[in-house]
């Protein structure tokens, strides 16, 4: 069984992330120990609110160090909708602040429509980058989303999913053993929980 530690910077909804896990075979722990993330089998940092609060929380909390450090051992890294924004280099949402930087590449705000953008809408993967955390979830797939912002990735060899909302946005990531998505995949029902059980698989 799969040890899997969910960070625990206060903010998010760990306890459902953490549900869905367990419903799908995992033994998830929400941790805010340094030992704990890095003696995980795989790690998840989810999240919602704002980027600027959530990297001084993490700061305050010792905690980018055994993040990067996770990421750098090649283990299994899922990041939910903030903890997606966070891989990336820096926020319109906090203009000088830098985020770990995982990714490089903005995360910017939604532009002409109506913000946040919250609901149910559908997944397009982008077959190129073979992400698998969308094996057996079918194309068109709606997942949950709740958020303004979005991210921009300067290699856009690692879109795994674009979503539609005004304009296509890209809705998760993959490079490796790092996975980022932008919606609720503990929200989004059956594909969401094939999504977190095909991250188990990893």
């Amino acid at each position: 069984m799969s040890k899997i530690a969910i960070i625990d910077y206060g903010m998010g909804n760990l306890r459902s992330v953490q549900k869905a896990l367990e419903f799908v075979g995992a033994k998830a722990k929400i941790t805010q120990s340094s030992d704990d993330i890095l003696k995980a089998d795989k790690v998840v940092l989810p999240g919602v609110g704002a980027f600027a609060v959530a990297i001084e929380k993490l700061k305050s909390l010792s905690l980018i160090d055994p993040i990067v450090k996770v990421i750098k051992s090649d283990k299994p890294f899922l990041g939910i909708c903030l903890g997606l924004q966070l891989l990336f280099s820096q926020s319109q949402e906090a203009k000088g602040l830098k985020g770990l930087d995982i990714f490089k590449g903005s995360v910017d705000k939604f532009q002409g429509v109506k913000v946040p953008h919250i609901g149910w809408n559908q997944l397009k993967k982008n077959q190129q980058n073979n992400c698998g955390l969308f094996e057996g979830v079918d194309e068109g797939s709606n997942m949950y989303f709740c958020h303004s912002y979005f991210v921009n990735p300067d290699d856009k060899n690692i879109i795994a999913a674009k979503t539609d909302y005004g304009k296509d946005f890209v809705s998760a990531v993959s490079r490796g053993n790092i996975f980022g998505v932008q919606f609720h995949p503990e929200k989004s029902q059956r594909q969401g929980l094939k999504i977190l059980e095909n991250f188990l698989k990893v």
